[in-house]
C-alpha cells in the first residue's frame, strides 16, 4: 500500500500545462493499474507474472514501425515478441499473423492473463497483437504517434476489430530439474 501512496503521489507531479482534471485522471488510471496487476498476482503463475510485470514497465515507449526494443520503440508484434522473449525465454515469431499460426486457439471468454489478443486493423485478420492481463483489458504497442499502453477490449473500437485469442504453450522439456 505504501508503494501504492508513493506512486500515487509521484504522479502528480505534473508538467505545467496539464489540468487539475488531467492530473486527477491519470492517477486515477494508474491506480487501477496498479489494483489490477495486484488482482493478476494473485491469479497466475510466477512466469506469467514476470511476463506481466516486465510489460508495464514499458508502458509509455513510443511505437516504433519494425521496432523490437524499449530503446528505440516497438510495434505491436515487435513488443509481443521482446515480453516473451526477456521475460519467460520464449522466442515467437516477428509478425503478428505468425504468432498467430504458432499458438494455440482459444475462445475469448477462456482468456487468462498472458494470453494474446489480435485484431484486424489493417484489412488482414491478425494484423494487430497485445497481450491480455485480465479484467478485459492487455497491453500493446497501438499505431505510429502513440506509445505502449493498455487498453480495453470491450471498447467498441477493440469490440469491431477483435479477430481472436491464442495461448502460447509452454515448450516441451526433456530435463525435469529444468521447467
Amino acid at each position: 500500500m505504501a508503494a501504492t501512496l508513493l506512486l500515487a503521489t509521484s504522479l502528480t507531479l505534473a508538467a505545467p500545462e496539464d489540468t487539475p482534471v488531467q492530473v486527477d485522471k491519470r492517477v486515477s488510471e494508474s491506480l487501477n493499474l496498479i489494483l489490477l496487476g495486484d488482482q493478476v498476482k494473485t491469479s497466475v503463475g510466477d512466469k506469467t507474472n514476470q511476463m506481466l510485470g516486465k510489460a508495464m514497465t514499458l508502458l509509455g515507449v513510443p511505437y516504433k514501425r519494425g521496432g523490437s526494443s524499449s530503446e528505440t520503440g516497438f510495434d505491436c508484434s515487435g513488443f509481443v515478441r521482446h515480453i516473451y522473449e526477456t521475460s519467460v525465454g520464449r522466442l515467437l515469431p516477428r509478425r503478428a499473423d505468425e504468432q498467430a499460426k504458432t499458438t494455440e486457439k482459444i475462445e475469448r471468454n477462456d482468456l487468462n492473463p498472458g494470453d494474446l489478443v489480435f485484431f484486424n486493423t489493417m484489412r488482414r485478420t491478425f494484423s494487430h497483437v497485445g497481450i491480455y492481463i485480465g479484467d478485459g483489458k492487455f497491453i500493446h504497442a497501438p499505431s505510429a504517434g502513440k506509445a505502449v499502453r493498455v487498453d480495453d477490449l470491450r471498447a467498441a473500437y477493440w469490440t469491431k476489430r477483435f479477430t481472436g485469442a491464442r495461448r502460447v504453450q509452454e515448450p516441451l522439456t526433456t530435463d525435469p530439474t529444468n521447467p
